[in-house]
């Protein structure tokens, strides 16, 4: 049986993170939404009378209603497959964006399934939710009032100032100087410009799998892995020396391993870029626990910032030798380069816990991904080596 939620989530409350059908993504990934206001209206099934007033009134009031996807999108949920062909949901719900929750299983992780055992079949609770660019409750309501829905809608404030305050929100990261100096950054550039790049990619699960896609509409990236094992060795020995200790300061947390050794670039050229995206929600990256962005000439190009679409609209950038730590966890996007060359190193970091974690989901990567140098998992020798702490 799905699991269920006996109340409806609350006011600030994190949502829970699911992946459901929708017509043009059989697992479209809910924590993708990130970054920006997110309306969920829990249906149950569009036909039911109380259901489909709300549906038909917000189908008339779509046309008003703000259009700008950076700003908030509004999906359905809905346990009838019936809905996701529905003209009038459709108007609703423009771009398809309704869930088919065939089994319940989203619509218990809400509270909206009552499958108290007294009851011999689950009532539904229907009802709507706006989620802030975090992904917590904003606001909340009965789908007898349509009109409240609306004017919450076209009373959301620009995603960057959900908070309500003039302060400016601040990412939980962590930005540390001086981790490589001039010198070592130069040879990691090097490295770089000697060898043979290849098109970076990124990990999605296919079929039960963690496989390797190229996309240079989500990430253009090229990347070349660093072979030397006396300069792996010296990058590892910096990174143990001045920026473990920083993590273990701020963030309570021993690394002790250490995936990928790259340099990568971003390039003006074709306005370099990565999507937002989240390092850890495949099987065979769920042992990542920190990225690391080191970057290698700061002063040398422009753009190229990280952002952190959760909290707002500032942009971080370490300087040259510089490292920027965040967890895998956190939405986050590469900004486009807009001149000259971004060259920067990235490993993750994790330790020996989530290296059990690793070993385990070795079964889950496909073999045959190729051509994403970035995320592509190494061997099971690999996986199963310590950093030479």
């Amino acid at each position: 049986m799905a699991e269920t939620r006996d109340r409806l989530i609350g006011l600030g409350e994190p949502a829970p993170w699911f992946e459901a059908h929708t017509t043009f993504n059989p697992r479209f990934s809910m924590p993708s939404l990130g970054g920006r206001f997110v309306a969920l209206v829990f249906l149950g099934r569009a036909s039911a009378p109380v259901c489909h007033a709300f549906v038909e009134h917000l189908a008339v009031a779509a046309a008003s209603l703000p259009d700008s996807d950076e700003n908030h999108v509004r999906f359905a949920v809905s346990c009838d497959g019936g809905d996701q062909v529905d003209p009038v949901m459709a108007t609703a719900f423009p771009k398809a964006r309704i869930f088919h929750d065939q089994d319940g299983h989203v619509s218990g992780l809400y509270g909206a399934m009552d499958r108290r055992a007294e009851r011999p079949e689950p009532d539904y609770r229907p009802h709507w939710l706006i989620l802030d660019p975090m992904l917590r409750v904003y606001a909340r309501g009965s789908i007898e009032r349509p009109d409240l829905f609306i004017a919450a809608i076209k009373g959301l404030p620009l995603p960057g100032e959900h908070a309500r305050t003039n302060a400016e929100l601040w990412a939980p990261v962590l930005l540390v100087p001086r981790v490589l100096e001039p010198e070592f950054c130069k040879a990691l550039i090097g490295v770089y410009q000697n060898g043979q790049p290849s098109a970076s990619g990124f990990m999605r699960t296919e079929n039960g799998k963690t496989v390797g896609k190229l996309d240079p509409n989500f990430k253009r990236r090229n990347d070349v892995t660093i072979g030397d094992p006396t300069l792996r060795n010296a990058l590892v020995q910096r990174i143990h020396a001045r920026l473990v200790p920083e993590i273990k300061k701020s963030f309570q947390f021993s690394v002790n391993r250490i995936e990928r050794y790259i340099v990568a670039c971003y390039s003006a050229d074709d306005a370099g870029f990565f999507k937002a995206h989240r390092d850890n929600t495949t099987a065979g990256t769920a042992h990542r626990r920190f990225a690391v962005t080191i970057n290698l000439n700061a002063e040398d190009h422009s753009g190229g910032e990280l952002r952190f679409p959760e909290f707002g609209m500032r942009r971080y950038k370490a300087p040259t030798g510089g490292a920027v730590v965040f967890s895998c966890s956190l939405l986050h996007e590469a900004m486009p380069v807009t001149r000259g060359l971004r060259y920067a190193t990235l490993p993750f970091l994790y330790d020996d816990e989530a290296a059990a974690i690793r070993a385990q989901n070795l079964k889950f990567l496909d073999k045959k991904s190729t051509g994403t140098a970035d995320e592509a998992a190494e061997t099971a020798e690999e996986a199963e080596a310590k950093a030479e702490y």
